[in-house]
This record gives structure tokens, sequence and C-alpha cells, in this order.
């Protein structure tokens, strides 16, 4: 999965669970500062993209995590890394 796809699926999370409006949701805005999301939904957010990886997703990959883009990295190089493996 590419990190273009990836991104498409967080804003259309942050949409459907969180009612964020589209106009707000940019790869440069903050998590916690722009769109409101506390620790309990960062939760949320990760329990809801562990489909897109197909593994249990390791909160440690997104301790440092601040933006969308942020999530998009973290993200994408999971789902690499199961890639290379297989």
């Amino acid at each position: 999965m590419n990190k273009e796809a990836i991104y498409e699926r967080i804003v259309q999370i942050l949409q459907d669970t969180f009612d964020i409006e589209a106009e707000r949701i940019t790869p440069e805005a903050k998590l916690y500062e722009d769109l409101d999301i506390d620790s309990i939904d960062a939760v949320d957010l990760i329990v809801q993209l562990k489909p897109l990886a197909g593994k249990r997703l390791n909160a440690e990959a997104f301790k440092s995590v601040r933006t969308i883009q942020d999530v998009v990295d973290a993200l994408h190089q999971l789902v690499n890394e199961d890639s290379t493996v297989a």
C-alpha cells in the first residue's frame, strides 16, 4: 500500500469516526492542536488503522507521531516491513 492510499484511508477514518471536516485534514495538520485528537481518540485511530497494516500495531511506533503525515509515514513503514519479510 502506498502513502497516498494510506493518507486517503486516514482522511476517511477521521471524517467518519471523529466528524472532522475534510478541509481541516492536511498532511501538516497536527493531531492534537489542529484536529483535537486526544490520547483516547488516538488509540481509536490506531485500532482502525490495524486492518491496513494486516497485523498488530505497536503503539511505540506511533509515540513520535504529531501530524497526519507522521501517521502516514509510520503506517507505511510498518506495512513495508511486513512485505519485505514475506
